[in-house]
């Protein structure tokens, strides 16, 4: 089964979708390790264990927009330079 060759612009669109689910997940993951240390499940100080957790959240909330907004930036300004 051959698929045909994508065009540039749904290569550029499925990469950052991946992305920005990597960026979720690796959110999340960071988010547990957070509380598993604060709860005392791993070996971490109560202190590590809840700044991991809220760094975790707060970029699981705002990460994808972010990158979202940079991406857009930057494809305006390469169709302005074209």
């Amino acid at each position: 089964m051959n698929k045909a060759p994508l065009d540039p612009a749904e290569e550029k669109a499925r990469q950052r979708y991946i992305i920005m689910n990597v960026a979720r997940i690796t959110s999340i993951a960071v988010l547990m390790i957070g509380i598993a240390g604060a709860r005392g499940i791993l070996p971490l100080p109560y202190a590590l264990g809840v700044v991991l957790a809220v760094a975790g959240m707060l970029a699981f909330f705002f990460a994808p927009p972010m990158l979202a907004k940079r991406w857009k930036a930057q494809d305006e300004a390469g169709d302005a330079a074209e």
